[in-house]
Order: C-alpha cells, then sequence, then structure tokens
C-alpha cells in the first residue's frame, strides 16, 4: 500500500510539474503578443533559456538554499520513494523559474541577452530561495516569531508573494535602472504608443497560463491525500473574478481583460486553500481592477516603462493576495479560519523588502560593472539578444 501511494503522489506532483512547465510557454507568448514584432523572436528565446539556466541554478545551488539538502548522492538514493523527492524539485523548479520569466516581461525591448542570464542565476539560486526557505520550510524563525506574536503563521498556500510578489517586486528595481524604451516618453511630454504586437498571441499566453494555474495551485498541496477541490474552485472563481472588473474598468480594452483572469489567479494563490469561493470571486475583481488602474498609472503618470505590467499583475496583486488570504480566510467571511491577517501583513512585508533590497543590489551591480542596457542602435534593430537580428516592422494600432 505504501508503494502505491508513493507511486501516486509521484505522479500527482510530476502531473504539476509538467503543467507549471507549460505555464512558461504562456510567459513566452504573452511577451510575444506584447512587445513589437522585431522582438517577438528575442522574447521566445529568453522565456527558454532563462528556464534552462534556471534549471541548472536551482538544482545545483537554489533548491538547497531553500530546503537544505541536494542531490549530490548515489542515483540509487534519489530514486527512493519512486523519484518523490526528485519530482518534486522539478515542481518546486517549475516556480522558481517563475520569477525571471516575470522579470523579462519588465525590462524587455532594451535589456542585454547575457547580463539578464546572470541575474537569473543570481535570482534562482539565492534571491528565490533565501525567502522560499523562509515561508516553506521555517528558516530564520519567522514562522515561529509570527506564531507566537498572532496566533497563526504567515499563510501562503502557492505563492501569491513568495513567487508572484518577490518576482514581480525584484522587477520593478530592475524596470527603473534600466530606464524607458528609446523615445517612449518624449521630450515634449508626450507618450510615443508602443501596442501590442498580436493580440491572438498575447490571448494564447493568457489561456496557457490560465490552464496551467490549475497545476500551479491545486498540485501545491504536493500529496495525493492533501488534494482539494476547493482550491480548484476557488482559482477558477477568482480568473472570472478579474476577467470581468479588467473588462469593465478597462473599457473593454483586449490587453486588459487578457491579464484580467492573470491578476485574479496572482491574487488567489496564498489563500485558495481557505476562502469561500464569494471571496475568491471578490479578490479576483478586486486584483482584475487593481491591474488595469495600476498598469495605466505607471505607464502614463509616473512614466515607468514595465513593458507587461509585471510589478502591477505580480508584484501589486501577489502584495494584495498575501494580505486576502488573511482577511477572507477567516470564519466571518466564509473562510476556513488558521489565519491572521497581521501575520499576512507581516510575512508579505519581509518578502517585498526582501525583493526590493536584493534587486537594487543586484541590477546595480550589474548596471555599475556589466551594463544592463543595449545601445541605441541594437535596440533600433530589435537586437536584444545580441545574438539573433530581425528586420523591424510598423506598429499595428491598439488602444492598449
Amino acid at each position: 500500500m505504501d508503494a502505491l501511494k508513493q507511486g501516486a503522489d509521484a505522479l500527482f506532483i510530476l502531473l504539476g510539474a509538467i503543467m507549471v512547465l507549460a505555464m512558461h510557454a504562456g510567459f513566452a507568448f504573452l511577451e510575444l503578443g506584447t512587445v513589437r514584432q522585431k522582438n517577438q523572436v528575442n522574447a521566445l528565446v529568453k522565456i527558454l533559456v532563462d528556464f534552462s539556466i534556471s534549471t541548472v541554478v536551482y538544482f545545483l545551488v537554489g533548491y538547497a538554499v531553500a530546503y537544505g539538502t541536494g542531490f549530490f548522492v548515489n542515483a540509487s538514493v534519489l530514486a527512493e520513494r519512486n523519484g518523490y523527492d526528485l519530482v518534486k524539485f522539478f515542481f518546486l523548479l517549475t516556480f522558481a523559474a517563475a520569477i525571471p520569466a516575470i522579470v523579462s516581461g519588465g525590462i524587455a525591448e532594451r535589456a542585454r541577452f547575457y547580463p539578464q542570464l546572470l541575474a537569473t542565476a543570481v535570482i534562482v539560486g539565492l534571491i528565490y530561495p533565501f525567502f522560499e526557505g523562509i515561508a516553506w520550510n521555517r528558516h530564520f524563525g519567522l514562522q515561529d516569531s509570527l506564531l507566537a506574536l498572532t496566533g497563526a503563521e504567515f499563510h501562503d498556500f502557492a505563492g501569491s508573494v513568495v513567487v508572484h510578489a518577490v518576482g514581480g517586486w525584484i522587477a520593478l528595481p530592475a524596470v527603473i535602472l534600466l530606464g524607458a524604451r528609446s523615445n517612449r516618453y518624449r521630450k515634449d511630454g508626450a507618450i510615443s504608443a508602443h501596442p501590442p504586437s498580436s493580440i491572438p498571441f498575447l490571448a494564447l499566453g493568457a489561456w496557457v497560463l490560465c490552464v496551467g494555474w490549475f497545476g500551479f495551485n491545486v498540485m501545491s498541496a504536493q500529496t495525493l491525500d492533501k488534494l482539494s477541490g476547493l482550491v480548484a474552485v476557488n482559482s477558477l472563481m477568482a480568473m472570472v473574478g478579474g476577467t470581468l472588473t479588467a473588462l469593465w474598468v478597462g473599457k473593454n480594452d483586449p490587453g486588459f481583460v487578457h491579464n484580467g483572469p492573470l491578476a485574479g489567479l496572482v491574487a488567489v494563490c496564498a489563500g485558495s486553500d481557505v476562502m469561500h469561493p464569494m471571496g475568491a470571486l471578490v479578490v479576483g475583481a478586486i486584483a482584475g481592477a487593481l491591474f488595469v488602474y495600476m498598469f495605466t498609472l505607471t505607464q502614463n503618470r509616473w512614466k515607468i516603462d514595465d513593458v507587461l505590467g509585471v510589478w502591477p499583475l505580480h508584484g501589486l496583486c501577489g502584495t494584495w493576495g498575501g494580505l486576502a488570504a488573511g482577511i477572507f480566510g477567516q470564519t466571518a467571511l466564509g473562510g476556513m479560519g488558521g489565519v491572521s491577517f497581521t501575520a499576512q501583513a507581516l510575512g508579505t512585508l519581509v518578502g517585498v523588502v526582501w525583493a526590493v533590497l536584493s534587486s537594487v543590489v543586484l541590477y546595480g551591480a550589474i548596471k555599475q560593472f556589466v551594463g544592463l542596457r543595449l545601445s541605441q542602435e541594437e535596440e533600433f534593430e530589435g537586437a536584444d539578444l545580441s545574438i539573433h537580428k530581425i528586420s523591424s516592422s510598423p506598429d499595428r494600432e491598439s488602444s492598449w
């Protein structure tokens, strides 16, 4: 019976890993559809190479930083329990690799390729697993302290904060240090439109992400006996809530409509196992509106050229998700309880501060000693890989 359970658990988490792996195709096509046509091939290559670097670094370093154990043992040991520990690594790797995929969308169209690969290695090998270990493996006593102070630990079931908020807040300093795309904000105060090159590709990326997200959330149980249909339905409700408010607040803009479900899914990750489905619907709806409003504000008023809006989508909606778990997880609002808003706020704050400070140091050092940005000629030609140049073509008109 134990062997059967071990095999079932290994298969369960393997299917989750494959679903989240497929999400990286969603990241790729979301970026592909958003950037200008001259940068489409480069966007595809970046996501694939970032994932490859992430795999090697997380296997060699990052997993050990987070969980205190590595894989430098005999293969017979790795094969124990149907290789469950290896498959768990695969699953958690797909989460870790989401961080550089998130950052890629913010710095698209003007970042140098190889310096960003260096940043990817540091993020996945140290920055992300450091906080992952604090939140999910009780490192440094933060969870014990929050339990003693508030009566509950910091709760992040599937990574609203650990993955998405950390990724989005890492991206923000990188975007600011990099600067806006050439001629994006003109000297006369006008803003040059850089509309999405392909709404169909953008929509495809959003749909792939939505489908894969059910592996991201549901399989975060990690073993079959902890599987919860509540997580699946809450993910669904948050997804549609984000879509509908993005449609309304974004005034039918297709770019906003297809990012709305992603905002809702980001926000529901943390509390998807403790909320009532109606609470998840509200959480997703607020996230959809938050994304539209903050994307517009950052682009047009603050003049922060975050190409895919990854700080509003992942950073802010992930932060909201961490807080929302402490609100809508309460029994008074139909939740399952066992959460504390204070613990959620403090845990989220730790993640955000760590992400911002580490990003400033990392990208500041790369800018100072290596260089972050393409030359004007390379940017004009769309050569952000410095290895594959494709000719530019006129931008298609769009409202987003």
